[in-house]
């Protein structure tokens, strides 16, 4: 199994009209979902190099801890350069220097899927914000992907490669 080996810095750059891709963004409410992950401040010129390997580590992590139902493998972005990679996990746990506990946050979402390559994501990040300034909403701060499970026939076409993207939204005052 690949462990998210071609994630890149997703959301960071625009794009142009060309390398966009048609999406469809939906709003819905997310529960807070736990997760073993390595925190770090990455440079963004780093993170396609960064990200593969803290999911390595940290799935790495979670087969020799023996933890129960390890989900899909994640990169939450935070202010400055933060962001936490690892995986979904189901059950509280006790880290190491390393890997921590820790929560995607919670709350009412806009979400698209990103079908295709780690290097265009960007893409569903733009789609997203572009969507919410045209129906008026406003996004909290942190967004984050959860890589579908690789599957071999993604080597042969990375067009089908899914990935989640989320980014939280300020709660609506009235």
């Amino acid at each position: 199994m690949a462990i998210c080996g071609r994630c890149s810095a997703a959301g960071l750059r625009k794009l142009t009209k060309r390398e966009r891709m048609p999406y469809q963004i939906e709003l819905a409410e997310m529960k807070a979902t736990m997760t073993a992950v390595i925190r770090s401040r990455v440079a963004p010129q780093e993170l396609a190099r960064f990200v593969p390997a803290a999911c390595g580590e940290v799935w790495s992590f979670i087969r020799t801890g023996e933890l129960r139902g390890p989900g899909r493998h994640l990169a939450l972005y935070l202010d400055d350069g933060l962001v936490e990679v690892g995986a979904e996990v189901t059950e509280p746990f006790t880290g190491n220097e390393r890997i921590q506990c820790s929560l995607l946050p919670g709350g009412r979402v806009a979400m698209t899927a990103h079908f295709g390559p780690y290097g265009r994501l960007g893409g569903a990040h733009a789609a997203i914000r572009e969507w919410c300034g045209e129906h008026g909403l406003r996004r909290a701060g942190p967004f984050w992907e959860v890589y579908g499970h690789w599957e071999e026939s993604w080597d042969r076409d990375p067009s089908k490669i899914r990935t989640d993207v989320f980014h939280l939204l300020e709660n609506a005052t009235g």
